[in-house]
C-alpha cells in the first residue's frame, strides 16, 4: 500500500474514491465510520508529497466528495432549469470542480508549512486544526457552502454529546483528529510515551461525548405550544404558475381551516406564492382565523419593499399574522436559485439563470426574532440553517426555532435528507426545538437532542401535529460559540509552524 503515499495517479484515484465515501457517512446512509476511514485515506495520501503534487490531490478528494455528494446540483439544473442533459452535467461538473478547490488549498498548505513527520501526534492537531479550518473556510468564501461537513456524521454518532459544547465544527475537529491519530498509532509506539499520549488523546473526545449525550443544557421557558404544520406538496413546475395562484392559496386556507386547534400554524417557504402587499387580504382573513382560534400563523412570502438607499428590492420573507408579529427577511441567499453571481453575463443564457424568483436582496443583519403566543422565534428560511455561527446568533436570543423550505429543487435525492440532517444539528447545538416545515418534506418537528418526534412522509399531502416546548438558557456553543476551537487551532497552526522553522535552522 505504499503507493498510496507516492505522486501519481493511482494516489490520485485513491484521494477521490476516498472523499466520495463521505456521503456515506452522512444522510441518509448514516455510517459514521467511514468518516474515520476517509480523513485517514487523505491524510496517509499527503504524507510524503510535494506541495505542488499535495495540491493536486487535495483537489481531487475534494471532487470525489463533492460530485458523491452534491449529486442533486445536477436534479436541480436539468429538471428544473430546463438545461439539457449534456449542458446540466457540464455545469455540475464545474461547480463540483471549482468546489474540489476548497481542499486543494489546504493540502498544498499542509505539505508546505505544516506537516511534522518527525512528530506524528503533534502532526494528527496541526491537521485537525486545517481540517476545521477548510470547513469554515469553506462556510464562508463567496457567501459559503457549508455543505457534507464531516461533524455531521455525528448526529446519531458518539460524539454528538459534544456539539453543544462546541458546535460541529468541534465534532468535525475530534474526527479529524481521532483519524489520524489512527493512522499514526504504528509511528507512535516506538516512543512509548507519545503513544500513550496519543491513546489518551484519542480516547478523550468519545468518551466525553458520549457522557454528554442527553445532557440537558436549557430548561423550559413555558408550556407545550402545539404545532400544524402543513405540507402542501405542491410540484415545483406549478409553483410560480399565475393560473395556479388561487389554487395554492386556497389549498393552505382550507388545510388550516380544518387541521385541528394548535398554537401555531405553521406554512412552508413561499406558501403565498405572491408578493405580500398583494396578499394582504387574504392575510388578513388569515389572521382573523388565527385569533379566533388563538393561534398564531407563520408563513413564507416574497415581499417587496424600499432598502435603506430607498430602491424597491424584493425579498424571500416570513410573516406572522394572528397571536404573533414580526417579518423576517432572508439574510444568506442561495446563488442562483434566489440571485444570479455575475447576472449581467448570465441572465439570459440558459433559462436556469432564470428561474422565478431569483432576484432576491439579502435582508439586514439587524433584524428583530419573530414573536408567537409570547415567545421568540429564530427564523431561518431554508438554506439559512446550514450556517452554524449564523444559525447560532439567532438561537441564543430565541426559545423557539423555526426552519421553513421548499426542497423540490433536489426531486428525489439525498439533498433533502442532507439538509434535514443539518437542521437536526442546529436543534442540537442550540438545545432548543425546532419546528420544520417544508413544501414536500422533510416537515418534522425536532427535539432539543437533534432528534426527530413527529414526522411526515415526503410527496405527501397533509398536516403534521404535534408539541414544541419552548426552551431557554444557553449551551456552551451557543455562550461562546465557535472563538474556543478558533484559538486552539491558531495556537496549533502556530505551533506547527515554530517547530518546522527551527527544525530547518538545526
Amino acid at each position: 500500500m505504499n503507493w498510496i503515499k507516492r505522486p501519481g495517479w493511482p494516489g490520485h484515484l485513491l484521494a477521490l474514491a476516498a472523499g466520495a465515501l463521505t456521503p456515506l457517512a452522512l444522510s441518509p446512509f448514516n455510517l459514521w465510520p467511514v468518516e474515520l476511514l476517509s480523513i485517514a485515506l487523505f491524510y496517509l495520501g499527503l504524507r510524503a508529497l510535494s506541495p505542488k503534487a499535495a495540491l493536486l490531490r487535495g483537489w481531487c478528494y475534494g471532487f470525489g466528495l463533492f460530485v458523491a455528494g452534491t449529486s442533486w446540483v445536477y436534479v436541480s439544473i436539468h429538471d428544473y432549469g430546463s438545461a439539457s442533459a449534456p449542458l446540466a452535467a457540464f455545469l455540475t461538473f464545474g461547480f463540483v470542480a471549482g468546489l474540489g478547490l476548497f481542499f486543494a488549498l489546504p493540502a498544498w498548505l499542509w505539505a508546505r508549512w505544516l506537516r511534522r513527520d518527525e512528530a506524528p501526534l503533534a502532526d494528527a492537531l496541526a491537521f485537525a486544526a486545517l481540517w476545521v479550518a477548510q470547513e469554515a473556510f469553506r462556510g464562508w468564501f463567496l457567501t459559503g457552502f457549508p455543505w457534507l461537513y464531516a461533524g455531521y456524521s455525528q448526529l446519531e454518532g458518539p460524539l454528538a454529546g459534544l456539539a453543544p459544547v462546541g458546535g460541529v465544527w468541534l465534532l468535525s475537529f475530534c474526527l479529524a483528529l481521532s483519524a489520524v491519530l489512527l493512522a499514526n498509532l504504528r509511528r507512535m509506539r516506538v516512543r512509548p510515551l507519545f503513544f500513550a499520549m496519543g491513546l489518551v488523546l484519542l480516547a478523550t473526545p468519545w468518551v466525553a461525548g458520549q457522557a454528554l449525550k442527553g445532557h440537558d443544557w436549557t430548561t423550559a421557558a413555558g408550556a407545550p405550544l402545539k404545532v400544524a404544520a402543513m405540507q402542501g406538496n405542491i410540484a415545483q413546475d406549478m409553483k410560480w404558475d399565475p393560473e395556479q395562484l388561487h389554487a395554492q392559496l386556497n389549498l393552505y386556507r382550507d388545510m388550516s381551516f380544518t387541521s385541528q386547534p394548535a398554537d401555531l400554524i405553521v406554512w412552508p417557504e413561499t406558501a403565498v406564492p405572491i408578493l405580500k402587499e398583494f396578499a394582504e387580504g387574504y392575510l388578513t382573513v388569515m389572521g382573523r382565523f388565527a385569533e379566533d382560534r388563538k393561534s398564531a400563523l407563520i408563513t413564507g412570502v416574497p415581499i417587496r419593499q424600499d432598502n435603506e438607499r430607498g430602491q424597491k428590492r424584493y425579498y424571500n420573507g416570513i410573516v406572522v399574522v394572528g397571536e404573533g408579529e414580526g417579518t423576517y427577511l432572508k439574510q444568506k441567499l442561495v446563488p442562483f436559485g434566489e440571485y444570479v453571481p455575475l447576472q449581467e453575463v448570465l441572465r439570459g443564457l440558459i433559462a436556469f439563470f432564470d428561474l422565478p424568483m431569483s432576484d432576491f436582496a439579502r435582508g439586514s443583519s439587524e433584524q428583530p426574532l419573530l414573536e408567537a403566543k409570547g415567545y421568540k422565534i429564530a427564523p431561518y428560511i431554508c438554506y439559512e440553517v446550514v450556517y452554524p455561527e449564523f444559525a447560532a446568533g439567532l438561537a441564543a436570543q430565541s426559545q423557539l426555532l423555526l426552519t421553513i423550505s421548499n426542497d423540490a429543487w433536489f426531486g428525489t435525492s439525498i439533498g433533502p435528507l442532507q439538509h434535514l440532517q443539518m437542521a437536526q444539528m442546529r436543534a442540537l447545538e442550540a438545545g432548543r426545538w425546532m419546528i420544520r416545515a417544508t413544501n414536500n418534506g422533510v416537515t418534522v418537528l425536532i427535539d432539543p437532542f437533534g432528534q426527530i418526534r413527529e414526522e411526515l412522509p415526503q410527496f405527501k399531502r397533509a398536516t403534521l401535529y404535534g408539541e414544541v416546548e419552548p426552551r431557554e438558557g444557553l449551551t456552551p456553543y451557543l455562550r461562546w460559540r465557535a472563538w474556543p476551537l478558533i484559538i486552539l487551532c491558531g495556537l496549533l497552526f502556530g505551533w506547527s509552524l515554530l517547530a518546522n522553522r527551527m527544525a530547518k535552522m538545526v
